[in-house]
């Protein structure tokens, strides 16, 4: 399996990440990646960009290195299900990945949180989930995969989550229960880096050999192509 594009990355914008977008990219490029999407974190995480940073994404290249550039943001889901970005903001975006993070979100239940993410999935602008697979914050597996095909959002497996199974509580099982109901319900998943540094982009190593071991449907998975991703996000 070869996966072309890693969407969920993070910059020095992003307050705890080490890297460039030029840094981000040129590794990208020594991993013969054919995209990137840069994903800062939205407001809400400490030190992370404020609003003016998305009215200038339109002044970085869209090829660095020779590899396609998209840039999002990776928004949080408030206590009230609503996102953590205004509409303004969210209109300067290629995309959108939406995630509960224990930084600026208290647990409900996970029926609640649950009603929060799903209630996020509906905005237009988000076409994934990321890393939904820490019961320290539970969430409704089969729920949230109906959803996603509802609103046409695509569930992260996340590398850097099973790279810490000690901090994301019972993760492995729950991507074990994620998968299966993607494959049942055919749904479309990513793979992602959530790369902070540039020696972490394009490493899926851990999240490869897991989507392999369930025997999941290649043809669901989004980022080994990146004319599929283009053809999913044209469709939000």
């Amino acid at each position: 399996m070869k996966i072309c594009a890693d969407l969920h990355t993070h910059t020095i914008a992003s307050g705890h990440a080490y890297g460039t977008i030029r840094e981000m990219a040129f590794a990208a490029s020594e991993k013969k990646l054919e995209m990137l999407g840069i994903s800062e974190h939205a407001p809400g995480i400490p030190g992370t960009v404020g609003t003016y940073y998305y009215w200038c994404l339109n002044k970085i290249p869209r090829e660095l290195y020779g590899v396609k550039m998209l840039f999002g943001s990776e928004l949080n889901v408030h206590q009230d299900g609503s996102l953590s970005m205004t509409e303004e903001e969210l209109d300067r975006l290629d995309y959108a990945l939406v995630g509960i993070h224990d930084l600026c979100y208290e647990d409900r239940g996970r029926e609640r949180n649950t009603d929060n993410l799903i209630e996020c999935m509906k905005h237009k602008i988000v076409s994934f989930v990321s890393h939904p697979d820490d019961d320290s914050i539970p969430v409704e597996y089969e729920r949230l995969v109906k959803a996603a095909k509802d609103y046409h959002v695509a569930l992260e497996v996340n590398n850097s989550s099973l790279l810490k199974p000690d901090r994301r509580l019972n993760c492995f099982e729950n991507y074990r229960t994620m998968l299966k109901l993607c494959r049942e319900y055919e749904v479309p998943i990513i793979v992602s880096s959530d790369a902070h540094d540039p020696s972490w982009v394009g490493v899926f190593d851990l999240a490869v050999r897991l989507i392999e071991e369930e025997g999941f449907d290649e043809n669901l998975i989004l980022n080994t192509s990146a004319g599929k991703v283009m053809d999913f996000l044209k469709q939000s």
